[in-house]
């Protein structure tokens, strides 16, 4: 399945807010269709799996990037699913979100496919590249990059930059610190509930 184009505000009702998805915010708190009012509460695996569809449309992965993730996030030390939040926080699409100079995540992987930014002063057009402490996101010098991106800031004024990552405002040059911590992850789920979805297809 490729990445999902139809109304957002229908997601939204139905997972919550996702920041990283859209800045649309929906006022009816019913789930999407005719029943929505009358749904029954769901199953326990219909719980892990609206925890999964949380990750995915936050994030803009498809299944099969996702399942990817996860069985990296297994061979390495540590909780599985804090290490899984981390490997999709710090790819380069969501970064660039989390530092305010893209509205969404989906906008950001246009902007770095379309080739605006640069990573230690090398241009990098692979949306999921894995970005690593220490890393500098700077804008390429073309004078319509700098132009769409001051463009999204002003739009974005509010945006609060997470602790792992720093911007310069002046010059828009924005730092990875260190790895991200748990409590600053921009979306609010339990990772656990993701893990055991995909226990039995990992």
């Amino acid at each position: 399945m490729s990445r999902y184009r139809g109304p957002r505000l229908r997601i939204i009702r139905r997972l919550g807010k996702l920041p990283g998805f859209t800045k649309k915010v929906t006022n009816r708190l019913n789930p999407p269709g005719q029943h929505g009012a009358s749904q029954k509460k769901p199953s326990q695996y219909g719980i892990r799996l609206q925890e999964k569809q949380k990750l995915r449309y936050n994030y803009g992965v498809t299944e099969r990037q996702l399942i990817r993730y996860v069985r990296q996030a297994k061979k390495m030390k540590g909780s599985t699913g804090e290490i899984l939040l981390q490997l999709l926080e710090m790819r380069l699409d969501n970064v660039i979100f989390r530092l305010g100079l893209a509205p969404t995540t989906a906008s950001a992987r246009q902007l770095i496919s379309h080739g605006h930014f640069l990573v230690n002063n090398k241009k990098v057009n692979i949306p999921s590249y894995r970005c690593k402490p220490k890393d500098i996101i700077s804008i390429c010098n073309k004078k319509t990059s700098r132009q769409v991106i001051t463009q999204f800031i002003e739009q974005n004024s509010n945006t609060i930059v997470p602790p792992h990552l720093s911007l310069n405002g002046e010059t828009l040059i924005g730092t990875v610190n260190t790895i991200i911590n748990r409590q600053f992850v921009g979306i609010d789920l339990n990772e656990l509930l993701v893990i055991e979805y995909y226990s039995r297809k990992v």
